[in-house]
This record gives C-alpha cells, sequence and structure tokens, in this order.
C-alpha cells in the first residue's frame, strides 16, 4: 500500500497491500497494542479500567481485570449488554483477549453502550475487534454490520484478526455500538474500546472519520513483517491516545532519526498528541529533485477521505538551512502552501478539502518546496474516511422515560440502541413519529409482566397518543401522572389489579370523546359524587348471577355513554381494496396454510407485501353459505368499523373466485380457549374482559350502526381474539340491517348454525 518509483518495488508494494486489504480493509489495521487514560469510570455497577479517558471491554471473558500485553486492565462485558453467549476459539493465542468472544444469535440488532464520564460533546476514539479463531468449525467468519449510534457504519466479512476504528463526536452521555445480524452468520466481537481524544485533534465539521490507515514512516523491517504477519504497532504508553502507529519503509527511502526529544507542541493550530518514537523517525528521498510519492489503494470511490501527513525536522541542519515541503495529488496540482520545518517540533498537514476523485486509489507526492535544496521527509501519515451520520437520534426526554421503564420493570424485549432509529430496528412495541428529532407515539407493554404501580416515568412521554398497559400485573390506583400526557387518546389498562378510583381528568376526556379507556372492572361500576368511578378488588369467589349482574350493569353504562365512543383505528388499515385471484394466491402462498373451516368454506393464513399477517376466507364452491352472504359480510364490513369488529383489509371478487381478506386473530377463536382439550384455561379476569369485549361490538351494531344490525350466528367460534386477547366479532355473512327501530317485519327465521336461535 503505499510508496514506489520502479516497477519492481511497486510489484512488492502491491504484495504488501494485498495483505493489508485483506486484514485491514477500511479502517484496519490487523494486530494489537494500546491506549490512553481511564478514569473511574462505573457502569452497571463494574469498576472499569483506571485509566483516564478509556474504557476497555474483554467480550465474552469470565475472568476480571484481563490485562493486555500494553499493561491496559480490560474489564468483563456483562455490565453492557443484554444477552450472553460466550464462546472460546479453537486457535490459541498467545494474546488471552483473543481466546473469547461473544456471539449474538438472538435479536437483529444487539448493542455495547459505553458511557464515559466526559459526556457529551467530547470526541472519541472507538475501536472493534474481532478475532473469528474459528470457534464454530465452519471455517469461514460470519458477516454482518457495524452501527454507531442508529447510523450504519461498515459490513464486517472479514474476522480474523481485524480492527475497525472510528473518530466520532458524542451527541449524548452514552454511545451505542451496535451489531446487526443480516443473515449471513451470527454476530460476534472480541473487544470494544473507547479512547477520549482533545477537542484539538481531528477536527471535522459533522459526521465521523473512520481510520483507513496509520503509519511510523522510517522504522526498519516493515515489508517483512507484513508477510510475515508478526508486526506489531507503537501504541499504549507510547501513544497517550491509543491510536495504532505500524512501520513503514521502503527500499529506495534514506531511514532518518533523531535520539533527541521532540517537542510536545505544535506549530499548527491543532495539536495531535503525535508519540515522541514515532516522530523520531522519518524518511527522505536521496536529494530534493525526487518527490516522496505515495499512493492508497482499495478506496471507495464515491467516499471523502481526510488525510494528515505529520513531519519533524528530525536532521541537524547546517545555520540558515530550513525543509520547505509541498504537496500535490495526481492531476490536481498543489494542495497546500508550502510548509518549513523546525527542527525537533512536530507539524501536522490536514488536508480536508479533497475532491471526490472516483477513483479506488489516491495519489500524493510530497515534494522540495521550489527553490530549496532539502530533499523532502516524512514521519508519519494518517488516511481517514469521512462518514455522514445521517440519522438524528430519539428525543433525549424520550430516551429517558423509556430507559427508567425498561428499568423500573426490568423488560426483557430486545430493547437495545435507540428506540426509534433506525426504523427498521426500532424497540418491540414502540412506534415513532419521524420529526427531528424522532418522538415516540404509542407504546404496548401489554402481557410483559409488569408488577407493582405506574411509574411516573410514563408522564414523559409527551407526545404519546397511545399507551397498553393491558393484562399484567400492575396495582394500586390510576396515577395523576397518566393526566400529564396532553396527545393521549387511547389507554388500555384491563387485565390488572387496580385499586381504587379513575383520576377525574381521565373520566372528564373520556366522556368528552377525546380519551378511549379500555379498564375491565371487576364488579358492576359505582357512582361516587355523581362523576367518579370507583374499581373494587376482585372478589375470591363471584356466582354466575354476579357476572350477569356485572355484564348488564357494564352494558348499561356503556350505552349510556355511547355518545361519546369513537372508532379506534385498527392496526391494520382497512383500505376495502379489491385484490385479484392472482394476488390471493401470493398472499396465501398458493394456499399452503389452513387455519380454520366454516360455513363459506377453508381459512388461508396469508401476508401482504408489508409483512402483515392476515386471514383469507375463500368462499368454496360446494359452501351451504353463497354469493348471497358473501357480498352481504363485505357490504357490512366496508361501512361498520370498530375496535370489536374484525376488520375487513380486503376482498376478492374475480370471476368464481371469492374471498374476504380479514386483520389476523393470533389466538384464534373463544370456544376453542373454552374447549377441554386446551390445557391454558382463560382466567376470570380473562372472561369477563371478553364478555366485556364482546358485548362492546353486538352494543355497537345495535346502536351505533344506522341502521342497526343484528349478527344472527354470534357463538363462541365467531368471537375471535387478538395478540392481547381482545375480542372482536366476526361473521357476518347472515347479518342483517333494519331501516328502523319500528320495522314490524322482523324475520323470526332460523338462520346460521342448527339449533342456535339469536336472543334478539
Amino acid at each position: 500500500m503505499d510508496i514506489g518509483a520502479t516497477t519492481e518495488l511497486l510489484l512488492v508494494l502491491k504484495a504488501c497491500l494485498f495483505f493489508v486489504i485483506a486484514n485491514a480493509v477500511l479502517g484496519a489495521g490487523n494486530s494489537e497494542h494500546a491506549a490512553p487514560g481511564n478514569i473511574n469510570i462505573r457502569h452497571g455497577g463494574r469498576k472499569l479500567a483506571e485509566i483516564p479517558g478509556f474504557i476497555s471491554i474483554a467480550c465474552g471473558r469470565n475472568e476480571d481485570n484481563d490485562i493486555d500485553p500494553t499493561g491496559i486492565p480490560y474489564t468483563l462485558d456483562k455490565g453492557f449488554i443484554d444477552i450472553e453467549i460466550v464462546e472460546t476459539v479453537s486457535e490459541n493465542y498467545d494474546n488471552p483477549l483473543k481466546n473469547t468472544l461473544r456471539r449474538f444469535p438472538q435479536g437483529k440488532r444487539n448493542c455495547y453502550t459505553l458511557r464515559p464520564n466526559e459526556g457529551k460533546n467530547n470526541k472519541y476514539l472507538i475501536r472493534a475487534k474481532f478475532t473469528y479463531g474459528n470457534y464454530d468449525g465452519k471455517d469461514k467468519g460470519p458477516v454482518f454490520d457495524l452501527y454507531l449510534g442508529l447510523n450504519k457504519r461498515r459490513t464486517v466479512d472479514q474476522t480474523n484478526g481485524i480492527y475497525y476504528e472510528i473518530i466520532h463526536v458524542a451527541s449524548r452521555d452514552y454511545i451505542d455500538f451496535c451489531l446487526v445480524n443480516t443473515g449471513q452468520g451470527v454476530p460476534f466481537i472480541s473487544t470494544l474500546e473507547l479512547r477520549h481524544l482533545d477537542s484539538s485533534m481531528y477536527r471535522i465539521a459533522s459526521g465521523a472519520l473512520s481510520m483507513f490507515w496509520r503509519s511510523d514512516v522510517g522504522r526498519t523491517g516493515s515489508v517483512i513483517s507484513y508477510l510475515g504477519e508478526k508486526m506489531m504497532p507503537f501504541r499504549y504508553p507510547d501513544d497517550a491516545y491509543d491510536r495504532y502507529w505500524y512501520p513503514l519503509v521502503e527500499d529506495d527511502w534514506i531511514e532518518i532519526a533523531s535520539s533527541s526529544t521532540i517537542y510536545a507542541v505544535s506549530s499548527s493550530d491543532e495539536a495531535y498528541g503525535l508519540p515522541a518514537e514515532v516522530m523520531k523517525t522519518a524518511a527522505k528521498t536521496q536529494n530534493a529533485s525526487i518527490p516522496l510519492k505515495a499512493y492508497f489503494m482499495g478506496l471507495d470511490p464515491l467516499s471523502k477521505f481526510y488525510c494528515y501527513f505529520h513531519f519533524a525536522e528530525v536532521e541537524k541542519l547546517e545555520p540558515g538551512q530550513q525543509r520547505e515541503l509541498t504537496i500535490s495529488s495526481d492531476g490536481q496540482g498543489y494542495l497546500t502552501e508550502s510548509v518549513k520545518l523546525d527542527y525537533l517540533n512536530p507539524h501536522t498537514m490536514v488536508l480536508d478539502n479533497l475532491p471526490i476523485t472516483r477513483a479506488s486509489t489516491l495519489y500524493f507526492s510530497i515534494s522540495a518546496a521550489q527553490g530549496t535544496h532539502l530533499p523532502p521527509i516524512l514521519n508519519a501519515f494518517e488516511i481517514y474516511e469521512w462518514v455522514e451520520l445521517p440519522n438524528e437520534p430519539t428525543a433525549t426526554e424520550d430516551v429517558q422515560a423509556i430507559m427508567e421503564i425498561k428499568t423500573r420493570y426490568n423488560v426483557t424485549r430486545n430493547w437495545q440502541g435507540d428506540p426509534c432509529v433506525p426504523s427498521e430496528y426500532s424497540w418491540d412495541g414502540l412506534n415513532c413519529i419521524n420529526d427531528n428529532p424522532p418522538r415516540i407515539i404509542s407504546l404496548n407493554l401489554s402481557s410483559s409482566k409488569l408488577t407493582e404501580a405506574i411509574t411516573t416515568s410514563f408522564s414523559k412521554l409527551e407526545q404519546l397518543q397511545s399507551l397498553d398497559l393491558s393484562f399484567n400485573n400492575l396495582t394500586g390506583p390510576l396515577p395523576p401522572v397518566l393526566e400529564q400526557l396532553p396527545n393521549l387518546n387511547t389507554l388500555y389498562l384491563k387485565g390488572n389489579k387496580f385499586t381504587g378510583s379513575i383520576p377525574e381528568a381521565l373520566l372528564e376526556q373520556f366522556r368528552n370523546g377525546k380519551l378511549d379507556l379500555h379498564l375491565c372492572l371487576y364488579t358492576p361500576c359505582k357512582e361516587k359524587k355523581k362523576k367518579e368511578f370507583v374499581i373494587p378488588v376482585l372478589a375470591s369467589s363471584i356466582t354466575a348471577i354476579s357476572i350477569l349482574l356485572f355484564i348488564v350493569s357494564v352494558l348499561a353504562i356503556y350505552r349510556r355513554k355511547r355518545g361519546s365512543d369513537r372508532v379506534i383505528k385498527s392496526p391494520i388499515k382497512s383500505k376495502n381494496r379489491q385484490y385479484s385471484y392472482s394476488e390471493v394466491v401470493k398472499i396465501t402462498n398458493n394456499f399452503k396454510n389452513i387455519i380454520g373451516k366454516g360455513g363459506f368454506g377453508n381459512v388461508y393464513l396469508g401476508k401482504l407485501k408489508d409483512e402483515t399477517q392476515v386471514a383469507v376466507k375463500f368462499l368454496s364452491p360446494s359452501s351451504n353459505q353463497g354469493y348471497k352472504e358473501f357480498r352481504a359480510e363485505a357490504q357490512l364490513l366496508m361501512v361498520v368499523h370498530h375496535r370489536n369488529l374484525v376488520t375487513l383489509v380486503g376482498y376478492c371478487d374475480d370471476s368464481e373466485n371469492k374471498a374476504l381478506i380479514y386483520e389476523y386473530m393470533a389466538n384464534g377463536n373463544l370456544q376453542q380457549h373454552l374447549s377441554v382439550t386446551n390445557p391454558n384455561v382463560l382466567t376470570w379476569n380473562e372472561r369477563l374482559c371478553i364478555a366485556v369485549d364482546t358485548a362492546h361490538g353486538l352494543e355497537y351494531l345495535h346502536n351505533g350502526c344506522k341502521p342497526p344490525i343484528i349478527h344472527r350466528d354470534l357463538k363462541p367460534s365467531n368471537i375471535l381474539l387478538n395478540e392481547y386477547m381482545q375480542a372482536k366479532i366476526a361473521d357476518f355473512g347472515l347479518s342483517r340491517a333494519f331501516a328502523n327501530e319500528s320495522d314490524s317485519h322482523v324475520s323470526t327465521s332460523l338462520a346460521g348454525t342448527l339449533g342456535y336461535v339469536d336472543t334478539e
């Protein structure tokens, strides 16, 4: 990878380049050493390394305080992640940090959360190392993606002794480093390191810098070291920031060095904390007429690169002599003003305005300035790829709130990284709006084993529109904090053990139709001071009469309140779309999976283009219910929409092929749950809530629809249950609409299931 003049030398360099690229593509070296200052940082109750500004993590290790060959202590990674699967590599390395790794077979995205003491708006070097070591016996490492926070950094496709390094200014007090499974093997990591950098170093207006190459020029034996895979870089403690400096020298270069001290100051505006051992060595050409040429291959032709050339005069020149240099690029002329070097004083020339070359090779020439007679020299250089970080993180207050909720209830879902961004990896149960910054607008923690009281952290999610806490073990009264959510329009609380009264503000929002409140009452509601509902504790024994009275009471209250009933949008938006028969075949995967049978015919599991699951009811030619009932059901579901009625997604009326496409109800029908063969017996709480849901659906059909609709075949098999055990009425094929309540010709003929007569 580097410098050359003759064809013979270029061949050697290409061999070197092949090794370098094969082991360090775009931002990696290949062996390990080094790091700068660590403070007494604590994370998850664990004490980290004692070098100020350092976080050093040994992934998968079981013994604390592993020591790197440089003397840097490493901490275990158990306090940084949620999933813990440890592997030991097949190969035996001298460095114990290479002998273990942590892999992530579960979840799409897994993240390490780093919390440096210096906090946000500080600059950090972050380095991840991957030593595959054939731990799984497949002789081929996995391919996966790395994300810095919410932005993809690169794809890892070479995983034996490789590392990736990036320089980043943190916008938050924490940094998420994530591994994303792309379906090409299980992601893993060996070590993860963070080093705090001085603010004057590597200045960039935005984005981040991904390290492509870094060399200590003029140190003997680099070619042999490359090819022999024994090259060891300078790093900590020689470099206080633990950068890796790999030796580099070529046959036509003349090595020069100084035994004197290189001053710590810089003549430029930026100080880079360059290691004295690196800056003491340099290379020069034979005379001033020969430029010192460098080229870098394997670059992304569409990327922008930052180049840092480090110089220090290490030769004691005659009085009046001073070396003066210029840097040019192939076909682009001089890139900087000439620079004069002072004895033992480091100077860095930064090339940060390079245009995109649209080529995979970048050429530079370091030349003696015109009119000068001393050959050019070079002590060290660094090449970085500029990385755009376009995604905006979720609002700080939302992140703080959801993390408090996660910790408070010990949520076991794979909640890692940013809650909302990128959208394809947003947290399970969350929906966000893509504002600037993104905000959480719905949170579903149904059936998440939440216990104790509702935490005040929910009130910090100010943009929350829907909150589902149903079917947990939450106790105590409903807290007033729920009143502090100005945008909340849907609140699911049924299936818990609340006591006390409903806050007046929530009741008022419910009465005004601004809040859809789902609260399963255990016994008949009692009025207190005219407006206050009371939720008594469920009695240890409830008679059948009590249950009947309860349902009647709830229906009476609901009937009085029906004027404020609002239609709640289903997760599936019903567009009543008409599908062709060929589309239905694709949706059902050629009618592969039968999930039920009815009067119409078979019901098939299907999947739309957006991966939404649906149930497809196909009208069989031999069905005892014909096209008339098919059309009746389609027409009814096109005009009725309620949270307790199954949603019609679309239909197919293609010649002889007829089908209705519904939202998929994951928990089947009520009859299956009431069967004596079902081992999972419904609790009283679940039964009562299902009864109330069904009553809501019927009340809407009878009183909310104009004209009213009578189902005529309501039975357990026509009451379907979604993933949250919410009941929805289905099978409208025999329903009948009445022009007005005074109709005197209501049909009393038998309809629907044999032996069944609707109570209406």
